[in-house]
């Protein structure tokens, strides 16, 4: 899908952020291995999120998606076969070690951007747990059969944390104690977030300073209610579109979430936005924004949104971090380069930093990559443009954000400011 976005001149409106697919598909994880039915409100039905309910029927659970709310009737019993994880990374790195809880050989494939991610750190970690695993050359598909043994692991987190959360899902019903030991550790907060929806469905994990993990074996997943916050990854590029573009309220966030993605909220007082945050919403507005320094490391998915904002500052905003963008579904760093280059944007990477050179965006077209990141990127970039901006592959949002379109238009508040080509 290709479409058209024409400068906005004055951005205004509140909307609501789209639940979290991050933690979406860890209820759904959680639901699968837990006996009975569990609720899952405020559900996210975007790419990924349909992605792991899929997975989770092909695994056993029986999957009862309604407006505003699934029902997982829990019952890990996979047959041996194929499970297909779209486009989803989080999907791949969690499930193959639930996988491996069951003695069937079970073989995950992808397809798109996916098939260029490695999973090299899957089979690292799994073998080291007695399990079966071939994958081809590093990348999908892989196999694996178990059962899982449980055990002490060590484990580098430096590529992602991915394969951590799925590690900490599956070995609770392991038949043996284990004991994680991870270096390198990147995105520590994602891990916390997994530990954090466990509890809620009666799995305790011991986390020994993001150095170690406890995991007691012979746990029993409860089903139980639970419902999906907001997004920050999502609601940051809003919040961005409001500083750059005049006033926007987002809701359905909560400024006390584990999320990494919160530090939108810490890059946007750097570059001298003015934010006001509330009980269940953030405010942004317009204000005189400078040049600033972020360590985007920890929270690698807001390097998209902290483009579009350093594009609308006069000077040289550093972000730093590049190293965790080359494995996601577009290599990102080298992507934002060329395209934000296309719309007049000066993007230079050294090492681990980007130096980007805000000031006029000029318009022009580019191409998301298949990358929903970059394709909201272009578009909050297309609100304060001079002229308009042309996004090819614009339906990619629908892996995290379905809505996203229809929210920024409303924002905007203008007749035509999106249109289909």
């Amino acid at each position: 899908m290709k479409i058209k976005l024409t400068p906005c001149l004055t951005l205004e409106g509140r909307v609501e952020a789209p639940p979290s697919k991050s933690m979406m598909q860890r209820a759904v994880a959680a639901a699968l291995l837990a006996q009975g039915k569990s609720v899952i409100l405020k559900p996210s039905f975007c790419d990924d999120a349909v992605a792991s309910m899929r997975i989770a029927e092909k695994l056993g659970a029986k999957v009862d998606a309604s407006p505003g709310k699934v029902v997982i009737e829990g019952g890990f019993s996979p047959k041996p076969g194929e499970v297909e994880c779209g486009e989803s990374g989080l999907s791949m790195r969690m499930f193959a070690p639930v996988a491996a809880l069951h003695n069937s050989e079970i073989k995950l494939t992808g397809k798109g951007s996916l098939l260029k991610r490695p999973v090299f750190m899957i089979g690292e970690a799994l073998r080291q747990l007695g399990v079966e695993y071939i994958d081809n050359k590093g990348f999908l598909p892989l196999t694996v059969k178990g059962p899982v043994q449980g055990g002490n692991i060590e484990i580098d987190g430096s590529v992602s944390s991915q394969i951590l959360t799925g590690l900490i899902t599956a070995l609770p019903l392991a038949e043996k104690d284990s004991l994680i030991t991870v270096k390198n550790l990147k995105s520590s907060a994602y891990v916390d977030m997994t530990i954090q929806l466990l509890k809620y469905f009666g799995i305790e994990i011991f986390n020994d300073g993001h150095k170690a993990f406890r995991i007691p074996g012979r746990q029993s997943y409860s089903a139980g209610e639970y419902t999906v916050e907001g997004d920050w990854s999502g609601a940051a590029f809003l919040l961005v579109a409001g500083a750059t573009g005049g006033y926007a309220e987002v809701g359905n966030i909560n400024a006390g979430s584990l999320q990494p993605d919160k530090k939108i909220l810490e890059a946007l007082g750097k570059a001298g936005a003015r934010v006001k945050i509330l009980s269940n919403s953030v405010i942004a507005e317009k204000s005189e924004l400078k040049p600033f320094t972020f360590d985007a490391t920890g929270c690698p998915d807001l390097f998209p949104p902290l483009v579009a904002l350093s594009a609308s500052c006069g000077g040289k905003s550093v972000l730093k971090g590049v190293s965790r963008l080359e494995y996601k579904e577009s290599n990102r760093g080298e992507v934002l380069r060329s395209e934000f280059g296309k719309l007049g944007i000066e993007i230079t990477l050294n090492g681990d930093e980007m130096i980007v050179t805000g000031g006029r965006i000029k318009g022009g077209e580019v191409f998301s990559h298949n990358d929903h990141r970059i394709a909201m990127a272009a578009a909050v970039a297309a609100i304060i443009s001079e002229k308009p901006v042309v996004i090819a592959g614009a339906n990619a949002v629908g892996k995290s954000y379905p809505r996203f379109f229809d929210d920024l238009e409303k924002m905007a508040g203008t007749t035509g400011f999106i249109s289909t080509l």
